[in-house]
């Protein structure tokens, strides 16, 4: 018999009719899947005070396999903002993470504080990420998964594999890439089929391996020394035929097949298969139902980009979600949610299918085209353009017609604020949005939404520069979301700045 987790009730009390027609939730919203995506959205959730709870199939965060390697700068960005980013800091190492098929890529002179990545190992992201939200007191069901649901006008019934059924706001998917909350949903998963199985496994070997990258007429391959002595491997398989889960014969033919030898391969801590299959869901909601992180993409690992835009995600939703289930915004503001971030998703697979296309076979012609993508990464304004691409700094959401910081991620600015330097990072730790003056002057009434938009008057005098565009003029104020992300710049006057407001955090109040 299960061990049942008590659950906390929902922080929001139902009004009107639904007073009466419904109890209150057991969650505002339950989360499938506590990997680093939904660990994100639930701190996220949490620091706005919603009711959120995580059902997680493990019994603790530990992994045996090793997955994501580090996080880019954006996400390091997102992380800072809400005061965390030194937890992660303390334990990895600073290197220039990023690259384009095998072209490092050095993001040193991009303006931002972390012109750099983070070699840290998934399950110590998911360790430092779970402690944090253990101490914004968000519940778990561990050993449960997500079995099914139903939704209706006011609320989702879920289905955990106990025999518990939950009743939530919404579902959030987090669940990867065989999500069962996607497929569930009925939202299909669109692009491409494998063209090439890549294994990767933790082991011991009786003899020295060649440690370093190879590229051959099979595909990509390394091997290089883990955090506990052990031999790491990446080999690309000569056949898609192999299918499902792989075992220590896989790996002995494979580094046979590439090396001549499977240097007396033994004791596999663990061993994965995965393929350079891109596949994005066609819509990142349906109804009460939403997806983040690998549950809505999926795509080769080449550029670790995967759970950096999963957590990217987790932000972009965070404070949107909160705010319908505080009855702040409409509904309808959810399908921001995929508005914004599902052609980052396509970014991404894109990207990640040319490295792949660049990378997979190791002929003539592939080699040159490999030499002259790297010629042109060797130049400085190649280099700046794909580093901020593929560090996340560049990302764009399209928020209409106006200033270049319209819709991009706000600089770290060294703010002076009531003669104290502060940086502008500080002020997000709460997820709480920000309109900040640059005029030191009175008349930006937004007296109809103090309650959700804080106003700041501050001092800045240095450039605004901003990854792959450089500087652009000085705004007198700026609209700042919860996520980092400009939604409105002033110059001398306040136009938009209302509507602004209203698109983005709810109408007026009275």
């Amino acid at each position: 018999m299960p061990v049942l987790l008590p659950t906390s009730r929902s922080r929001r009390q139902p009004q009107g009719a639904d007073a009466r027609n419904r109890m209150p939730p057991d969650h505002a919203v339950v989360i499938a899947g506590g990997g680093p995506t939904g660990l994100m959205l639930a701190a996220e959730l949490a620091l706005a005070d919603v009711d959120v709870a995580i059902v997680e199939r493990r019994a603790d965060q530990a992994l045996v396999e090793t997955r994501a390697g580090g996080l880019h700068a954006r996400t390091i960005e997102l992380l800072d903002q809400r005061g965390v980013a030194d937890r992660f800091l303390r334990e990895g190492q600073r290197v220039q993470l990023a690259g384009f098929a095998w072209t490092r890529l050095d993001i040193s002179d991009l303006p931002t504080r972390h012109a750099y990545g983070l070699a840290l190992r998934q399950t110590h992201i998911e360790r430092i990420l779970a402690d944090w939200v253990a101490e914004l007191a968000v519940p778990f069901y561990r050993n449960r998964e997500v079995t099914g649901f139903a939704q209706d006008k006011t609320g989702i019934d879920v289905a955990l594999s106990s025999g518990e059924t939950l009743r939530a706001d919404y579902l959030v998917g987090c669940d990867g890439g065989r999500s069962l909350v996607r497929k569930a949903a009925g939202i299909d998963f669109a692009g491409t089929s494998p063209t090439l199985s890549n294994l990767m496994a933790e082991v011991e070997m009786r003899e020295a391996p060649e440690f370093g990258l190879r590229h051959d007429a099979l595909g990509f391959h390394g091997l290089s020394k883990t955090e506990s002595g052990r031999v790491l491997v990446v080999v690309t398989e000569a056949t898609l035929a192999r299918t499902g889960e792989p075992s220590l014969r896989d790996l002995s033919d494979a580094l046979v097949a590439v090396y001549a030898t499977d240097f007396g391969v033994k004791n596999p801590a663990w061993i994965s298969r995965f393929t350079d299959a891109a596949r994005q869901a066609t819509t990142y909601r349906k109804g009460r139902v939403l997806l983040a992180g690998d549950a809505a993409h999926i795509h080769h690992s080449v550029g670790g980009q995967g759970l950096n835009i999963g957590v990217q995600d987790a932000v972009n939703l965070g404070w949107k979600l909160a705010q319908v289930v505080h009855r702040i915004s409409p509904d309808s503001l959810l399908d921001s949610y995929h508005a914004e971030r599902h052609p980052v998703g396509a970014r991404v697979l894109k990207n990640t299918m040319a490295q792949i296309a660049l990378l997979r076979r190791g002929d003539d012609g592939l080699k040159a085209a490999r030499d002259v993508v790297a010629e042109l990464l060797g130049m400085d304004e190649p280099r700046k353009r794909l580093g901020a691409m593929m560090s996340g700094l560049d990302i764009h959401y399209d928020l209409g017609e106006g200033h270049a910081l319209l819709g991009r991620r706000m600089p770290d600015l060294d703010l002076t604020v009531e003669e104290r330097k502060l940086k502008l990072f500080t002020l997000l730790h709460g997820a709480h949005a920000l309109l900040i003056d640059f005029r030191d002057a009175r008349d930006s009434d937004i007296a109809p939404w103090a309650d959700r938009v804080r106003r700041i008057n501050a001092g800045y005098d240095g450039a605004w520069e901003l990854p792959s565009i450089g500087q652009v003029t000085a705004p007198t104020a700026v609209l700042v979301r919860p996520d980092g992300h400009v939604a409105w710049v002033g110059n001398e006057n306040q136009h938009g700045l209302e509507d602004a407001l209203t698109k983005w955090f709810g109408p007026a109040a009275a």
